[in-house]
C-alpha cells in the first residue's frame, strides 16, 4: 500500500503523489513556521457553542468528487447521552434508589467515550446482539440496513455478586471509583463474558502479556451488562487537561468556525518528533495542491489507558505545546485535542475504531502509517501484526467507505541531510530509524538524539520527565539506606 493508489480503484484512498512533471512547481519543504504564543488554557472554549450550521463543500480530485468539511456522523447524528442540567437532580435521586454497579477507571473512560458520541450510533454499553456483531463482523447493522464500523467491543463487565444484587431490576446506577454516581444504565441485559473468545477475536492471539487484557479483561467479572446510558453530568478528570478534551460536537463547531474544507486527523500516543511533523505538514501541502483551500490538522493524541512504558498524557500534551511554540506545526491550521479512548494495542482491528471515531468528530481524512495501534509480540521478538496490514484493512473495512484514508510514506532520520526525511530505498544505509522505544531510551539515559530529530523545546520536556522519574525511583532507596 502506498501513496500511488488511485481514487478510481479504491474511492476512499487518496493519491497524494503528484505527477513528476508537476513536482518542480512545489516550493521546497520546510518544517518552520513563525512561532506564535500558545494558550495554556484552551482558547477554543469561548467560541465552541455558536449555532452556525456546518458548511459543506466539494473538491474534485482525479475526476472523483470527495465530500469535504464536516462529513455525516455514523447513524446521522452525534450521540449525546448527557442528562440536561434541568433534569440532573431528579435523575440523581432515581440513580440513588437503583442497584449499583461500581466502575473501574477504564469503565469511566468508556462512559466518557459513549456519552459524547465518539462511538455513535452506540448509546450505551453493548447488549449481546451488538457485542456479537462487533466481535465477529467489526461492524453494526442499523435498523435501516446500513452498516457502521464498530471494530472494538465496548462492554461493561460485572462479577457474580453484582449480578445477584441487580436481581430483576431493569435499570442500574453506575458508581465511579470514588463513589460518585455517574450514570444510569437503562433496560439492561446481562450475558456471559467469554473472555477467551473476546481476546482471541480482538487481538488475534491469547498470548500472555497483552497490556489491556492483563489490566482489565483477565481480572474482570464473568458477566457483561449492556443497556442505554444516561450520564448525569459531563465526565471530568480534573487533571489540568480537561480543556483539551473537546467533544465531537465541539470539534465540528470549531472546524466550521475555521471554514475548513478538509480536516485530516493524526492519532498518536507518542511525543511528536520531526518525522511526524514532516508527514503532517506534507499532507497539508499536498491537500492544498489538490485544490483544497483551508485544510485543518486535528492532532489528536490518545488520552485513555496506555501501557506502563508509554509517555504519560500530561507530559505528551506539554511536549505537543512546545512543538507548536517552536513553530514545527502551524497553530493557525492545527487543533490539538485529546481523544479520550483507552488503547488496546490491537493493530488492524483497533485502527478501524480510531478511524471511525474521527468520522464522528468531523474529520474526512485520516492519516495512517506503519503498524498503527500495534506493538511488539508479548512473548516473541517480532511485531505482533504485519506493519502494512493496518492501512490495508482501513481501505476495505465495512462502514469506513466515506472516510478518505491517507497512507503516508515512511519517514526516518537522514544522516546525510541531518534531518527527518522520507525514506529513500536507493540509499537506505543513510537512514536511521528511531523507534518510540529508542526515543524513550535516549531521554531516559540523558543521551541526545541526532540534531533535527525533535524540536529542542519538545525534547527538553521528555528529558525532564525521565529525570523526575529517576529521582522518584531513587528516593525510596535513599530513605531505606
Amino acid at each position: 500500500m502506498s501513496l500511488t493508489i488511485k481514487l478510481t480503484i479504491t474511492p476512499h484512498i487518496i493519491n497524494l503523489n503528484l505527477h513528476p512533471k508537476h513536482r518542480a512547481k512545489i516550493p521546497a519543504y520546510s518544517l518552520g513556521f513563525r512561532p506564535k504564543p500558545i494558550y495554556h488554557s484552551n482558547a477554543l472554549i469561548p467560541i465552541l457553542y455558536n449555532n452556525k450550521q456546518p458548511r459543506m463543500s466539494q473538491a474534485s480530485v482525479s475526476g472523483s468528487v470527495i465530500k469535504s468539511s464536516l462529513i455525516e456522523p455514523d447513524g446521522g447524528v452525534v450521540v449525546d447521552v448527557i442528562v440536561p442540567e434541568s433534569e440532573r437532580g431528579s435523575k440523581t435521586l432515581e440513580a440513588e434508589s437503583l442497584p449499583k454497579v461500581r466502575l473501574a477507571r477504564i469503565d469511566v473512560e468508556w462512559v466518557h467515550v459513549i456519552s459524547e458520541g465518539w462511538a455513535s450510533p452506540l448509546k450505551g454499553f453493548m447488549r449481546e446482539n451488538e457485542y456479537l456483531q462487533s466481535l465477529h463482523f467489526n461492524s453494526l447493522r442499523m435498523g435501516n440496513g446500513t452498516v457502521v464500523n464498530m471494530s472494538l467491543p465496548i462492554v461493561l463487565a460485572i462479577d457474580d455478586e453484582t449480578k445477584e444484587n441487580i436481581g430483576s431490576s431493569k435499570d442500574v446506577g453506575l458508581v465511579g471509583p470514588d463513589g460518585d454516581l455517574l450514570a444510569i444504565l437503562r433496560s439492561i441485559e446481562i450475558y456471559k463474558h467469554n473472555k477467551e473468545e473476546r481476546i482471541a477475536r480482538t487481538w488475534g492471539t491469547t498470548a500472555p502479556g497483552l497490556p489491556y487484557v492483563e489490566e482489565f479483561i483477565t481480572p474482570a467479572g464473568n458477566w457483561l451488562i449492556g443497556g442505554d446510558l444516561e450520564v448525569l453530568k459531563p465526565i471530568k478528570y480534573n487533571d489540568g487537561l480537561d480543556h483539551y478534551r473537546l467533544s465531537p460536537q465541539q470539534l465540528r463547531k470549531e472546524f466550521d468556525r475555521r471554514q475548513a474544507d478538509a480536516v485530516f486527523a493524526f492519532q498518536l500516543r507518542n511525543p511528536v518528533h520531526n518525522g511526524h511533523a514532516l508527514l503532517m505538514n506534507d499532507t497539508r501541502r499536498r491537500l492544498l495542491e489538490m485544490g483544497y483551500k483551508n485544510p485543518i490538522l486535528l492532532l489528536h493524541p490518545l488520552g485513555g489507558f496506555t501501557k506502563a512504558d508509554d509517555v504519560p498524557l500530561d507530559v505528551r500534551m506539554e511536549q505537543h505545546s512546545k512543538v507548536l511554540e517552536d513553530g514545527v506545526l502551524d497553530p493557525e491550521t492545527t487543533i490539538v485535542a485529546i481523544f479520550p479512548s483507552p488503547m488496546h494495542y490491537a493493530g488492524p482491528t483497533e485502527v478501524q475504531w480510531h478511524a471511525k471515531a474521527r468520522i464522528n468528530a468531523g474529520a474526512n481524512f485520516y492519516i495512517v502509517g506503519r503498524d498503527p495501534a500495534g506493538m511488539g509480540h508479548p512473548t516473541e521478538k517480532r511485531d505482533l501484526y504485519d506493519p502494512d496490514h493496518g492501512k490495508k484493512v482501513l481501505s476495505m473495512a465495512p462502514g469506513l467507505e466515506k472516510l478518505n484514508i491517507l497512507p503516508f510514506r515512511v519517514a526516518a532520520y537522514d544522516t546525510v541531510a541531518k534531518q527527518m526525511a522520507f525514506f529513500d530505498p536507493s540509499r537506505s544505509k543513510d537512514f536511521l530509524f528511531i523507534s518510540g522505544t529508542k526515543m524513550r531510551t535516549y531521554a531516559r539515559t540523558g543521551e541526545n538524539p541526532p540534531d533535527g530529530f525533535m524540536c529542542p523545546g519538545g525534547w527538553e520536556v521528555l528529558v525532564k520527565h525521565y529525570e523526575r522519574l529517576q529521582a522518584e525511583e531513587a528516593t525510596p532507596a535513599a530513605v531505606s539506606a
